[in-house]
């Protein structure tokens, strides 16, 4: 990677320790702790000045340990937390996104069924999310994104598409794939090159192919997925790190490690600080 700065942002990695409470009947609990001090050193081994924390999904909406992160290191990292999906009409649910550094909300729904974005809960978080400035994160694969495309084209706010749509995961179909391209040609669409290994061989380089030629590099974030949960083994953050750039060119590069982060957070990381 030739585009390592001290502004440069890893824009998806995960922090936690075994113990900490999570949801009911998780679908993975990890076997190895993830602490931000090894964190912070694997970003100033690689050159990388900071980085978006997402909430793990065996945590569910109990944000206090990220939430504790990134209060401890305010200048490097931002946060994407979870929100408990059957409590958006409580005040108290939305409690996380009045904190400072907290950046957007993911929506996991892989394994889950589809919500209804055009409910009346969803579009007032859509609305909060949009005058607030943060973003929504969507991790979805195959027909989910056919079910969540006609909300996410009109979303008021970001929108955050993970890991390349995961093209060829869960059964993904090519009118799948097409949906995610056809979003990420939206002004208000970002995408993250992340995690390759998640998604079907050879699937994850096609969709760059797809999107790059159709919507440009403009709205790519680069994110190193560290700790790699569930594909840990034989996975270093180098790695991480070349698979972009034998993908990108040095502008794009660029643009989805520096420049793309800078403008969708209104942020840069101080590692000095």
């Amino acid at each position: 990677m030739t585009c390592e700065t001290a502004e440069s942002v890893d824009f998806h990695a995960h922090v936690f320790h075994r113990g900490l409470p999570g949801v009911d009947r998780p679908r993975y609990l990890p076997d190895r702790d993830a602490l931000p001090a090894a964190y912070l050193a694997l970003l100033d081994r690689h050159g990388i000045g900071g980085a978006v924390l997402v909430q793990p999904s065996f945590l569910g909406a109990r944000n206090d340990f990220l939430l504790d992160c990134l209060a401890r290191h305010p200048t490097r990292f931002r946060a994407v937390v979870v929100l408990d999906q059957d409590r958006l009409h409580r005040p108290a649910a939305l409690a996380p996104l009045a904190v400072d550094g907290v950046a957007g909300v993911r929506l996991n729904l892989i394994g889950r069924p589809v919500p209804d974005l055009t409910g009346p809960h969803w579009r007032q978080l859509a609305v909060q999310l949009a005058d607030r400035g943060r973003h929504v994160e969507v991790h979805a694969a195959g027909g989910q994104w056919t079910a969540l495309a006609p909300a996410l084209r009109s979303w008021p706010s970001a929108v955050v598409i993970d890991h390349l749509g995961l093209p060829g995961a869960s059964g993904a179909s090519e009118e799948a794939d097409r949906t995610v391209v056809d979003l990420a040609g939206r002004d208000h669409v970002w995408l993250k090159v992340s995690a390759p290994y998640r998604c079907a061989p050879g699937r994850a380089a096609r969709m760059l192919r797809l999107v790059l030629a159709e919507a440009g590099h403009r709205r790519l974030l680069w994110g190193s997925d560290w700790p790699w949960t569930r594909h840990e083994d034989g996975r270093t953050y180098a790695d991480c790190l070349a698979w972009p750039a034998a993908h990108l060119d040095p502008a794009a590069l660029c643009a989805a490690t520096v420049d793309n982060p800078a403008r969708l957070l209104n942020w840069s990381p101080s590692p000095g600080r």
